[in-house]
């Protein structure tokens, strides 16, 4: 039987400024937050902003199942200054087959090593953290860019939900104050939009709207 993963929930490995700047982001935006830190003096700073927080002595795969990180489609390992156990927590998420790892590099070596068992490596300072946790919100895995405090351009992967569509009929503007700026299909750009144009599944595209309508419309395009 297939394992189920929750799309909404996302688990967090150290709670430094990247891990706990990730986690506020996510909850804010109503996403469920799992965190495990070793030093509980950190999760007692912040146990009134965050609900499930767990204090442990080591990340073991027991306590992956128990915490419930183990059914999170997106886990991030935020531990920085001890690359041995960054490598290792990555690792042991990965075995687990939690469909997306990321984890914070120090270096580009590091970053090279994570990549390799099968993880996404980031930079991070505080303000990737808050980046980060946008772009996982809104567009998944594509690109987010955040042009001002409530105004976006992001890549949407349409899904069966408005396949077989004309831009009319979708009427983007309309529905969801969204305007397409590019459509690309097959790695190719389509800019001359027309209104009969008929849209397929994995097209992407590329809006432009409040934070909030992008949200309204991601939700919308869940198959």
């Amino acid at each position: 039987m297939k394992k189920e993963y929750d799309p909404d929930a996302y688990g967090i490995i150290g709670l430094g400024r990247f891990g706990l700047s990730l986690a506020l982001e996510l909850t804010k935006a109503g996403k469920q937050v799992i965190v495990l830190e070793i030093e509980e003096e950190k999760l007692n700073a912040v146990k009134d902003q965050l609900e499930n927080i767990y204090p442990v002595k080591a990340v073991t795969e027991e306590v992956l199942h128990e915490s419930g990180i183990s059914h999170c489609r997106t886990a991030i390992v935020c531990i920085g200054k001890d690359i041995e156990s960054n490598i290792l927590v990555t690792m042991s998420l990965i075995e687990l087959g939690i469909p997306r790892v990321i984890a914070k590099a120090t270096s580009m070596n590091h970053g090279k090593v994570l990549e390799h068992i099968g993880a996404e490596a980031v930079f991070p300072e505080v303000e990737m953290g808050e980046r980060l946790a946008r772009s996982l919100v809104s567009t998944g895995t594509l690109d987010f860019l955040e042009l001002c405090d409530d105004f976006s351009i992001a890549n949407i992967s349409l899904t069966r939900a408005f396949a077989n569509q004309s831009v009319e009929d979708i009427n983007l503007r309309k529905r969801f104050h969204l305007n397409i700026i590019v459509i690309i299909r097959q790695k190719k750009a389509i800019s001359e939009i027309l209104p009969n144009f008929v849209l397929e599944e994995e097209d992407i595209l590329v809006v432009g709207g409040t934070n909030d309508a992008i949200r309204k419309f991601e939700k919308a395009n869940e198959a």
